[in-house]
């Protein structure tokens, strides 16, 4: 009888180890986009990939993500249409790809500074950021790593202080995420290297 417990509880080791290893060395499932009004694109409507363009992050070093990137199932569904990144008020908030500034100004009592990233298609990417009192104008040029503005103390939709960071392409809404290549998106601690 103990031997069959201990088959049992083997098995379910093994099957555990054998579905994690799965799901962590399968490839990353595509980006999911949504339509202006929340309903999801036809297969010939998406975007292509989001190019890895992104050469810093719009706040902080790596910032902690308080809400992640969650698609609506459904027209109307809930969701989150981009990533929520923790930043006190007052926190310089950067551009993270070279772009033109496409929109800087108030939308709902909010402020809002959107960017065309240059080179990503047409339409452009359109990243977004908010709330933000904008320090740049529509029209103006911007760099990775230039300030566009700085968080503002009210006008979050998050629990604790923070930037909405946001993607499109024409009328999708894609994860911004993506656009952060992996040595950003997943950079760790520098380390020295011996020299010999």
């Amino acid at each position: 009888m103990r031997a069959n417990r201990c088959v049992r509880v083997c098995a379910r080791l093994t099957l555990l180890v054998i579905v994690t290893a799965t799901a962590l060395l399968a490839p990353p499932p595509p980006l999911f986009a949504v339509g202006a009004r929340g309903a999801p694109l036809a297969d010939a409507d998406l975007p292509a990939t989001v190019p890895a363009v992104g050469r810093t992050w719009p706040v902080g070093l790596r910032p902690r993500v308080l809400r992640g990137w969650e698609p609506p199932a459904t027209v109307y569904g809930p969701g989150h249409r981009g990533v929520d990144l923790a930043a006190p008020a007052g926190t310089p908030v950067r551009a993270v790809a070279p772009g033109r500034v496409a929109f800087a100004g108030r939308v709902a009592g909010r402020g809002v500074v959107s960017v065309d990233l240059t080179g990503t298609g047409d339409p452009p990417l359109r990243t977004t950021y908010e709330p933000v009192t904008a320090a740049v104008e529509e029209g103006e040029e911007v760099e990775p790593g230039e300030v566009i503005g700085t968080v503002e103390a009210s006008g979050s939709h998050c629990t604790a202080p923070c930037v909405h960071w946001g993607l499109r392409r024409g009328e999708g809404y894609l994860n911004p995420l993506s656009l952060l290549p992996p040595w950003l998106l997943h950079r760790g601690p520098s380390r020295l290297l011996p020299l010999g």
